[in-house]
């Protein structure tokens, strides 16, 4: 009993300390490339951990832990096919731990232990509320490596990861609007001053040149803020 409640406190530790250092990252990639290293330093028989994510209707991998993991993750994408892809598709937690007997992945499995030696993985998906943001992969060289505690640990682990990887990007958002509000407001006054027009014409001059063009009001701001001048039409 009492080395139970030693490992448990260890753990509430440990998780406790990967949710600090985790939310200390605002920029988006700074919070992806601690993710894979906490993962590798925390989990057991991680050796390589790599995080996919999903951008409109591609899936990325922007952070490896090392080389092992980025050539893995890649290969999913080439071959269209693996746990990771099922963990973004259907929502869950694959894995798997023999790569030479295992039969739902043929192609990747195959490739995977023939060019990495990598036996055993696990995907796990990366959400919070509904969204998906992308899947956590982690692997080993030898098999079986992931039982059910080291599942459910990898589990909660990438909630955290989740949460922070959410804060990380309503932070850049909120950067991104600051920023933009800022470029619209300059070249507002440049063609307030140009052109002897209130504020509010020298939005609609921006507006305007934005539907001509097909371009967001922010990008006709920056080419005002930087030439001067409204962009001729095409």
């Amino acid at each position: 009993m009492a080395d139970d409640t030693g490992d448990q406190a260890h753990i509430a530790e440990m998780f406790a300390e990967v949710a600090r250092q985790l939310l200390d990252e605002r920029d988006v990639q700074a919070t992806l490339n601690r993710i894979v290293r906490l993962a590798q330093a925390n989990l057991d028989h991680a050796e390589s951990v790599g995080v996919s994510i999903v951008k409109g209707r591609k899936i990325e991998s922007p952070a490896s832990s090392n080389a092992m993991a980025m050539q893995l993750d890649k290969l999913q994408q080439e071959v269209d096919e693996g746990p990771c892809l099922e963990a973004l598709r259907d929502h869950q937690v694959f894995l798997i731990g023999d790569l030479e007997a295992e039969s739902r992945w043929p192609l990747f499995c195959r490739r995977a232990h023939a060019e990495t030696g990598v036996l055993s993985m696990m995907s796990v998906r990366l959400f919070a509320q509904a969204d998906t943001l992308g899947a956590m992969n982690i692997y080993s060289t030898k098999v079986n490596a992931f039982d059910e505690v080291g599942v459910a640990m990898a589990t909660v682990f990438a909630t955290h990861a989740a949460v922070a990887l959410t804060h990380a990007n309503r932070e850049e958002q909120l950067e991104r609007k600051a920023a933009s509000r800022e470029l619209i407001g300059r070249a507002k006054g440049i063609l307030m001053a140009q052109n002897h027009v209130t504020d509010e014409k020298a939005f609609e001059l921006l507006r305007e040149a934005s539907q001509r063009l097909n371009l967001k009001v922010s990008e006709i701001a920056d080419r005002v803020a930087h030439t001067g001048d409204l962009p001729a039409a095409k």
